[in-house]
């Protein structure tokens, strides 16, 4: 029986293939204020601003790949049982061809009606004011912003209760609900956190830093930890 790592990922994840992030811009965001285009009240005053902002996000995304951390996840599933819950939207882990994975905060490839959250469809190509889904409802990005609730967040502890290994990528846990994933761990599990820049948590005290870059520290997981645990 392999054990179960969990595996959570942040902007940190995704720096390294290029792909911008708002994590340490001072609320900016590609030169735009995060609560314009990454809040429900945003959307609210001005619809087309942030339709027009996830356009650029997903033909920025087109341009980048997945880089070497996401293919270590992957090949670390001939030694663990892995979940990865991401907090990143865009889908990098799909296309290194992890196995399970839930996006906590949506994904960027996919749309849905603004007044049938479940009717859902992928899509690369721009979406406009007036792309209306099956049920007449506006289309809007798939993406859950501040203000929102965050519909994947029981999925989400119920797995990392299950967790053996719970392991964070570029995540500073700073952003709730996902840091409060670390009070579903169970205490009998190991903690790992990879993040050129360590921080303080108060929730657990046992967590074992790996101060890289996402790739360097998955690989140093993987050559000291992987196969002693």
């Amino acid at each position: 029986m392999k054990k179960k790592l969990v595996v959570l990922t942040g902007a940190g994840m995704s720096a390294e293939s290029g792909l911008s992030t708002f994590r340490d811009s001072g609320g900016l965001w590609e030169n735009y204020n995060v609560q314009e285009v990454a809040s429900i009240e945003g959307w609210y005053k001005n619809p087309e601003l942030v339709q027009n902002f996830y356009n650029m996000r997903r033909a920025e995304l087109q341009k980048h790949d997945p880089n070497r951390g996401h293919h270590l996840l992957k090949e670390l599933e001939s030694i663990f049982d892995i979940s990865i819950i991401t907090q990143n939207v865009d889908n990098f882990h799909e296309r290194a061809q992890s196995t399970h994975i839930l996006h906590l905060h949506g994904e960027l490839t996919k749309v849905r009606s603004e007044t049938n959250e479940s009717l859902i469809y992928d899509t690369l190509q721009d979406v406009h004011m007036g792309d209306l889904a099956e049920d007449g409802g506006q289309l809007r990005p798939h993406i859950v912003w501040f203000g929102e609730m965050v519909p994947e967040m029981e999925n989400a502890i119920e797995i990392t209760q299950n967790a053996d290994i719970f392991l964070v990528i570029g995540s500073s846990l700073q952003v709730y609900p996902a840091a409060s994933l670390l009070d579903f761990v169970p205490v009998t599990s190991k903690i790992f956190v990879i993040d050129p820049k360590p921080f303080r948590t108060s929730l657990r005290n046992d967590i074992i830093f790996i101060q890289k870059g996402a790739s360097e520290g998955l690989e140093y997981f993987k050559e000291h930890y992987a196969n002693t645990l």
